[in-house]
């Protein structure tokens, strides 16, 4: 189904501009072929004499001239002579002046640093990496360097190449990756998980006044409007931060609220109470800790009545993207877990009655012979439901397909969106909703990035897709229309479109 979401990267990554990154060969992702016979795995004899395979024995010659071959080749060659030797000095030279020779491969498909770790030079195989070779490049047998160090039991070689750290970006994939913080994935907590279990840190925490409380009624968060100085600009949508003294009467009703430890603030900062005769704080009492608390309609209607300055921030959409971004990522952390906690009053296992235990984030079934009190089940914790949402190309990369629910706004299109089914990719998903809403086929996915979704706790996996059918086929039970938009639409003012 589409979903209205605020999925924004940052500004330098707009969809539109991401750059597919289409293989030269599907067989470059396939794993290493079983490892051949020793005879097999050494590089064949090239065509022209003297034969390539001498200088796979430890100490082999350097390649003599060879006439037959173009200029270019017999660098190369030359290239990897030194490697098979163990010239580390030679090597280091040429690089110095050549570098673009260090993934160059012969004609059979392998490079210096096979050479290296064919023969047992650790030295080699260490400058080579250090000067960013590439070590997921195949050879004709479909070898990797360690594949070859591996089969020819050069252990200090497999070493170095198997070690993860600092590893180079295969060729084959997009040379960075961005790591992108979309609304609603920022925040300004840590969330402590290890304190959930310690109920004397939490009740002390509780009772801090430097501690801070955020209250929800039908989990929408109390909000208040901020100054602003610019007065042509809206005020600013700000949390109600409160403090013990102002819920301290919910609190003595467990009962009838929802507590949710949600952290500490990440910057340390000292208490408004400040330490009188010499006294230090320790870390943790500097922490700030903060608590989600909701209560009833009841509750909240006489708290509003008592401060007029604060209201309940509701419909969630679109009124929740009004907070500041680092908000927002506690308001979605905390609604995830009021929401969460709303439907599960009762033990999904048997029925029976549940508390909540470790700070919110678990509910243990009352009955005494329930199997949730053996092991660890998902039923006893927050659930998050993957969702997929992808904005499909079209095969002319200038148009995208978008559609829209009944629900939505006049006017308002999304990008198409849906649960991953069990047992299924990302992939698998994206080609299989976009095909049951639109009728739109598609063929390439790639993963962009991901965004917390509090309505009520979904994770959105954004990918781009890209069509190989562009004929749209609605299914009027999924959504009520769907459309391709040009690029120019998408960018002109006014068009009353909202992705």
């Amino acid at each position: 189904m589409p979903r209205p979401c605020a999925f924004k990267p940052h500004s330098q990554n707009p969809l539109w501009g991401v750059v597919l990154v289409w293989l030269s060969s599907p067989a470059r992702l396939a794993p290493p072929a079983r490892l051949a016979p020793p005879a097999r795995l050494a590089p064949p004899a090239l065509p022209a004499p003297p034969a390539l395979p001498a200088l796979l024995r430890p100490g082999g010659r350097q390649l003599e001239r060879m006439t037959q071959r173009n200029p270019k080749q017999k660098i190369i060659s030359q290239f990897h002579s030194l490697a098979a030797e163990g010239d580390v000095s030679k090597l280091t030279a040429i690089l110095s002046h050549s570098p673009d020779l260090l993934n160059k491969t012969s004609e059979n498909g392998w490079t210096a640093l096979m050479y290296g770790a064919r023969n047992g030079h650790p030295d080699v195989v260490q400058l080579l990496l250090e000067k960013g070779c590439d070590k997921s490049i195949v050879n004709k047998s479909r070898q990797t360097a360690l594949d070859i160090a591996t089969f020819w039991g050069y252990k200090h070689v497999v070493n170095l190449l198997a070690n993860t750290k600092g590893r180079e970006t295969p060729r084959f994939l997009p040379k960075k990756a961005e790591e992108w913080e979309n609304y609603f994935s920022k925040t300004l907590l840590d969330r402590k998980s290890e304190k959930r279990t310690n109920s004397s840190w939490l009740l002390a925490k509780q009772s801090h006044p430097a501690t801070i409380y955020i209250l929800f009624s039908d989990l929408s968060p109390l909000v208040t409007l901020g100054g602003n100085n610019d007065s042509s600009q809206q005020p600013e949508v700000k949390l109600c931060q409160l403090s013990h003294a102002d819920v301290k009467d919910y609190l003595t009703q467990p009962d009838k609220i929802i507590l949710v430890f949600l952290g500490v603030e990440l910057e340390m900062k000292k208490k408004a109470l400040n330490p009188t005769h010499g006294e230090t704080l320790t870390e943790e009492e500097d922490e700030v800790a903060w608590f989600a608390l909701g209560i009833d309609h009841v509750s909240a209607e006489q708290f509003k009545k008592r401060h007029e300055d604060c209201y309940f921030l509701h419909p969630p959409m679109p009124a929740l993207l009004q907070l500041k971004e680092k908000e927002a990522g506690v308001v979605a952390q905390a609604r995830s877990v009021l929401a969460w906690h709303s439907r599960y009053s009762f033990c999904p296992t048997c029925g029976s009655a549940t508390k909540i235990e470790e700070g919110g984030y678990k509910r243990q079934c009352l009955k005494e012979d329930c199997p949730s009190l053996i092991g660890v089940h998902n039923t006893c914790y927050p659930r998050v439901d993957p969702v997929v949402i992808m904005q499909v190309l079209h095969p002319d990369g200038n148009q995208c397909l978008l559609g829209r629910q009944k629900r939505f706004p006049p006017g308002m299109f999304t990008c198409l969106a849906g649960f991953i089914e069990p047992g299924e990719t990302i992939e698998d998903a994206v080609r299989r909703e976009v095909e049951e809403e639109s009728g739109v086929k598609v063929g390439h996915v790639q993963y962009i990035s991901c965004q917390p979704w509090p309505m009520p706790s979904s994770l959105m996996i954004g990918c781009l897709a890209v069509a190989i059918s562009t004929e749209i086929k609605v299914d009027k039970n999924e959504i009520e229309d769907a459309r391709w938009f040009t690029r120019e639409q998408m960018v002109s003012p006014g068009m009353g479109m909202w992705i």
